[in-house]
Parts: structure tokens; sequence; C-alpha cells
């Protein structure tokens, strides 16, 4: 493991997954391709549970990862990786809760009816890891929300050694990442993605299709 994403969903790690892979540290894991991947998600999910064995072999493949799952284990995967670096994407907290709220919230709380094999293991995982396992069922409660927000960056802060983290604002772009690893800022803009519409028509695409 190359880079453990250690922020929240909503704080540009799409962006971000696409930057590093370009950058050589892919494949890069994200929530988004473990939608349509039942065995990772189960994985994940025992991982959560308890069985940490799980979360290696979750991992099996990738040499970075950014969102959740990967920002719920941030703890285990830098002492399972001790020369990773940490990114950590920050946003404004109250600007990331008016993002997360009108996104993945309204998504996990109004799916579509049934679903196949791959959208029961999704959905599972996001509620152990996400829903309950970072929010304590609590998440529509704004105030609680950005408290576990704030809590969790500033946990990562006190806790990963200032040369071994990036606090990260993608807005930033290519330098401030490009400099922390040590690599040629390259010569294409900074991957710009899914912003809340973009995700949106995503998400009706997987209603339609009954993947989410």
């Amino acid at each position: 493991m190359d880079v453990i994403g250690a922020g929240f969903g909503r704080t540009g790690t799409l962006s971000l997954k696409l930057a590093l892979e370009q950058l050589g540290h892919g494949p890069c894991l994200h929530m988004l391709p473990l939608l349509d991947d039942p065995q990772r998600a189960a994985l994940f999910h025992r991982a959560a549970e308890g069985d940490t064995a799980s979360l290696d072999k979750a991992l099996e493949g990738h040499r970075s990862t950014v969102d959740w799952p990967g920002a719920y284990f941030w703890r285990e995967l830098a002492g399972r990786h001790p020369a990773a670096k940490v990114v950590l994407t920050v946003r404004d907290p109250q600007r990331w809760y008016e993002s997360a709220h009108g996104t993945i919230f309204q998504a996990a709380t109004h799916p579509p009816e049934g679903g196949d094999e791959s959208v029961a293991a999704g959905r599972g995982m996001l509620r152990a890891i996400v829903w309950q396992g970072t929010f304590g069922g609590r998440f529509a409660d704004r105030e609680h929300a950005v408290r576990v927000f704030t809590e969790h960056n500033a946990a990562v802060r006190a806790e990963i050694p200032a040369d071994r983290l990036l606090e990260f604002e993608v807005s930033d772009g290519w330098p401030p990442l490009c400099d922390f690893l040590g690599v040629p800022v390259p010569d294409v803009p900074f991957p710009r993605t899914n912003d809340g519409a973009a995700f949106r028509a995503r998400i009706a695409q997987r209603h339609a299709a009954g993947k989410l």
C-alpha cells in the first residue's frame, strides 16, 4: 500500500483516486466500484465486524485507497503499512454535510426496491461501515454528523506524524500532492469529477438499473 486516504466521502475522494492513478499509485480503491463487487464488499463488512484478516483480502490488488470503506480503517491500515503515506482530504464541515446529505445519504435512504446480490452486499457494507459504524445511525442529526467529521479529522492529524500526512483540499490541485509524494507535476489538469450534479446523475442511472 502506497497511499492511504483518510478523508470521508464527499471531500473530493473520487478526484483524488483518479489523480493517484495518474501518478502511478493505482489501482486505487474507492467506494463506487464496491457497489458492483459483492465479494469485496462482503470482505469489508466482515472486517468491520472484527475479522481483521478480511481487511487485507479486501484490499488485494490495490496500491492505494480513498473514501470509505478505507477511511473507516485508517488506523488499521496505517499500522499495517508503515511506509504508506496518508492523505486527509478536507472540506468546510458545514459544506461537507450539505453535500453528503444531498447525495450519498439521500441515495442510501431512498434505494430502489429489490436488487441483486451485489446490491445487497453493497447496502450491508454501507450500513455497517458508514451509517452505523461511522455515524451511529445518526447522520440525519446535522450537529452530530459534523462533530463526527471534525473529530475524525482531528484524530488523523493527532495520530499520524506530520512527515507522513498531507492535509489536502482537491482545489489545490497537483503541486501539494506531487510534492508530498515526491513525483513531478503532470502536464495535464488535475481531475475534477463527481460534483453533486454528477453524483445525482450517476445514482439515477444506478436506480434505473436497480443497482443501488
